[in-house]
C-alpha cells in the first residue's frame, strides 16, 4: 500500500492541497481582542436563569430539525421581513459553505471585493469554484463601483459576497454602489451583515425588491459567539433549494434553547451593543491621538490601523508579550501591509491595549 503522502497527492483535490487551514491563535491568559467578540458577559441572575432552563434539555434526543420555535423567536426579535424565509447554520461559515455546495462546481465563480472576509475565498476553493477579487479603493477601502461592475460583466459570477460593514476594514460601502452591483449581478448577491448591529443599517428591507438578494447575519457579534448560530434571509424559493444541502440537525439542541433564551432577554444584548459603540468611539479617539498611526473609522466592533512601515509584526508581538492579543493583518493581503486590527473591548481592556500599544510603538 502506498504511503499516506502518496495517497494524499493522488486523492486530495489539488486546490485543497494548495490551501492553508484557517489558523486561530491560542489566547489563554491574554486580554482577547482579536476575534470581534462581545467582551461583556451576562449578569449572574441571567446566567442562573439560563442554567435552570438547560436542566430540562433532553440530551438523548435529537434537536428539532427545522428549529421552528427558534425561527419564530428570531422573526419576532431580529427584524426578519415577513415575506422572507430563514435558513439557520452552524455560524455564517456553514451558510457560506451551503451556498458553495448549491451554486458551486467547475466553471462557476465567486466574486467579492478585497480585502474582506477570508472564508469567502477558502470556501469557494474547497467547493470547486473559481475565485475573483476586486480591489477596494486604495486609501479609504471604499467600493470601486466601476471596477466591480466591470468584473461582474466579465466573470458572470454565480455568487457575489459583499460584507456590510466590511471585515477587516470596518466601513459600510455606499448604499447606491451596492445596489448597482445587485442590479447588475447575473447570480446571487449575498450581503453579509455580521456587524449590522454596530452600524444601524441593513438591506433586509430590500429583499422583496431584488429577487437575487440574500442577507446573511450571525448572533456571534451580539454576544453569542459560543453558540455558533448564523442565519440567512431571502426569498422562500431560494432557501427551499439551499435547504437541500443542509445536513439534518445542524443546529444543536443546546444552541437552539440558549439562543431562544437569549432572545427573550434581547434588551441585555442591545444594551451591550450600545456600550460597544460608545467604547468604539473612545478607542478610536485614543488611537487617533497617537503619532505615526493611520486609523480608519469603523462602523463595526473593531478598528483597523496602520503602524510605521516594517514594524507591524514586532509591535504585534510586543503587545502580546504585554498580555493583549490583537489581530495581525500584515501579510494577509497586499492592501493591509503594516496593519493591525483590534476588537473593541471593555473600558479596562481598551485601556490596557492602548497602554501596550504606546509602549510597543516607542
Amino acid at each position: 500500500m502506498s504511503d499516506p503522502e502518496s495517497l494524499i497527492r493522488t486523492l486530495i483535490r489539488p486546490a485543497v492541497q494548495d490551501m492553508q487551514a484557517y489558523h486561530v491563535p491560542p489566547s489563554r491568559g491574554l486580554v482577547k481582542l482579536d476575534a470581534m467578540e462581545n467582551p461583556f458577559g451576562w449578569p449572574k441572575e441571567l446566567v442562573d436563569a439560563w442554567v435552570e432552563r438547560l436542566r430540562g434539555v433532553q440530551l438523548n434526543r435529537y434537536p428539532d430539525p427545522s428549529a421552528s420555535a427558534l425561527k419564530q423567536q428570531m422573526r419576532r426579535v431580529l427584524g426578519v421581513p415577513g415575506n422572507a424565509e430563514l435558513l439557520l447554520g452552524n455560524g455564517s461559515d456553514e451558510l457560506i459553505q451551503l451556498l458553495g455546495m448549491a451554486l458551486g462546481g467547475e466553471r462557476r465563480t465567486v466574486l467579492t471585493v478585497g480585502p474582506s472576509f477570508a472564508m469567502y475565498r477558502l470556501i469557494a476553493l474547497f467547493t470547486g469554484m473559481a475565485y475573483v477579487e476586486v480591489p477596494l479603493r486604495a486609501g479609504d477601502f471604499a467600493l470601486d463601483t466601476e471596477a466591480t461592475l466591470t468584473a461582474v460583466d466579465a466573470h458572470r459570477p454565480a455568487i457575489i459576497y459583499l460584507a456590510y460593514p466590511n471585515n477587516p476594514t470596518g466601513n459600510a460601502f455606499d448604499r447606491q454602489a451596492v445596489e448597482s452591483v445587485v442590479r447588475a449581478a447575473p447570480g446571487v448577491v449575498v450581503l453579509d451583515e455580521a456587524y449590522h448591529a454596530f452600524c444601524g443599517e441593513s438591506f433586509a428591507g430590500d429583499l422583496a425588491r431584488y429577487p437575487n438578494l440574500l442577507v446573511m447575519r450571525t448572533v456571534s457579534k451580539m454576544g453569542l459567539a459560543g453558540l455558533r448560530l448564523g442565519y440567512l434571509m431571502g426569498h422562500p424559493a431560494w432557501l427551499e433549494q439551499l435547504e437541500k444541502c443542509r445536513l439534518p440537525y445542524n443546529v444543536g439542541v443546546l444552541t437552539q434553547l440558549s439562543a431562544r433564551f437569549a432572545l427573550e432577554h434581547v434588551e441585555v444584548l442591545d444594551a451591550q451593543t450600545a456600550r460597544i459603540r460608545e467604547e468604539r468611539e473612545r478607542l478610536l479617539a485614543g488611537l487617533q491621538a497617537m503619532d505615526h498611526l493611520r486609523v480608519w473609522p469603523s462602523q463595526a466592533n473593531f478598528i483597523t490601523f496602520r503602524v510605521p512601515a516594517g514594524r507591524a509584526r514586532a509591535i504585534h508581538q510586543s503587545i502580546r508579550e504585554q498580555g493583549v492579543l490583537i489581530k495581525l493583518l500584515d501579510g494577509s493581503h497586499p492592501m493591509l501591509e503594516d496593519c493591525l486590527r483590534v476588537t473593541v473591548g471593555t473600558p479596562d481592556e481598551n485601556r490596557q491595549f492602548l497602554q501596550a500599544l504606546t509602549r510597543a510603538i516607542q
